[in-house]
C-alpha cells in the first residue's frame, strides 16, 4: 500500500481539490492528513472527504511528515503538499519506478498553475536536477520506501530544506527516480512578489544551504 502523507496548516481552501485528485487513485492509497492546529476548518474537510486526520503539536512540516509516517501504514510513503495535484497515472509510475530494488525512493516532475514562462523553465530545469542529481523539492511530492525512510530516520528536524536533506541521505541507499507525468503545483508563492524575484530570493536560498551544508557556516574555516 502507498500511504499519501499531507502535511496541513490552514488549507482548507486548496485541501479538497487536492483530495478529489487523489480520490481518483481509488484503493491503492492510503490518505493521512498531518494538520498543525488549522484555524480554517482543513481537518474537518479532510475528515469529511475519507482522509485519516492526525494532529501535529508542531508547526513544521518535517515534524508533521515523519509523524504521519509513523502512523501510516504503507510500505510506500508518499509525501505530499496541500497545493499539490496528482494525475490519476501517479501511482503506477510509483509502482513502475520501485519494481527495481535499487530506487529507493524519487520525485515528480512538476508544473505550475500558471502561463509564466519563467516558472515553466524552473521546472524543466527541476526535472532536469532530479535526473542528474537525484534532488527534489517537497512540492515534487517526495516518495520513499518505508524501510529506507526509517532506516534514515525519517526527515531531519530541520526548519526549510528538509526535502533536499532527506534525498541527499536516501541517495546513500539507493537510486531516486525522476517520477511522471508531472504533479501540478499552485503558483500562490510567487503571486505577491513575482515569479523573478521569488525565483531568484529560492535559488540563493538553495545556494546558500548547500554551501553551509558543504562547508559549515563560517565557510572553509578562514573567517
Amino acid at each position: 500500500m502507498i500511504s499519501v502523507i499531507i502535511p496541513t496548516l490552514n488549507e482548507a481552501h486548496h485541501l479538497p481539490e487536492t483530495l478529489s485528485a487523489l480520490a481518483q487513485l481509488g484503493e491503492a492509497v492510503e490518505i493521512v492528513v498531518v494538520d498543525a492546529g488549522s484555524e480554517d476548518g482543513t481537518a474537518d474537510v479532510a475528515e469529511k472527504m475519507g482522509a485519516r486526520v492526525i494532529t501535529s503539536d508542531r508547526r513544521q512540516r518535517a515534524h508533521q511528515c515523519n509523524l504521519g509516517a509513523a502512523q501510516a501504514s504503507g510500505d510506500i510513503l508518499w509525501f505530499l503538499h496541500a497545493d499539490t495535484w496528482v494525475s490519476p497515472s501517479a501511482v503506477r509510475s510509483i509502482d513502475e519506478a520501485l519494481k527495481n530494488p535499487r530506487v529507493a525512493g524519487g520525485g515528480f516532475r512538476r508544473r505550475f498553475r500558471s502561463a509564466s514562462p519563467l516558472l515553466l523553465v524552473t521546472c524543466m530545469l527541476a526535472s532536469l536536477r532530479g535526473r542528474l542529481f537525484g534532488l527534489y523539492f517537497g512540492d515534487q511530492s517526495l516518495v520513499a520506501r518505508r524501510v529506507v525512510f526509517e532506516a534514515i530516520g525519517g526527515f531531519s528536524d530541520l526548519p526549510v530544506f528538509e526535502d533536499f536533506d532527506l534525498c541527499q541521505r536516501l541517495q546513500k541507499e539507493g537510486k531516486l527516480a525522476c517520477l511522471g507525468p508531472p504533479v501540478r503545483s499552485s503558483a500562490r508563492r510567487f503571486e505577491k512578489r513575482g515569479a523573478l524575484a521569488v525565483t531568484l530570493h529560492d535559488l540563493w536560498l538553495t545556494l546558500r544551504y548547500q554551501w553551509v551544508r558543504r562547508f559549515g557556516a563560517s565557510g572553509n574555516g578562514s573567517h
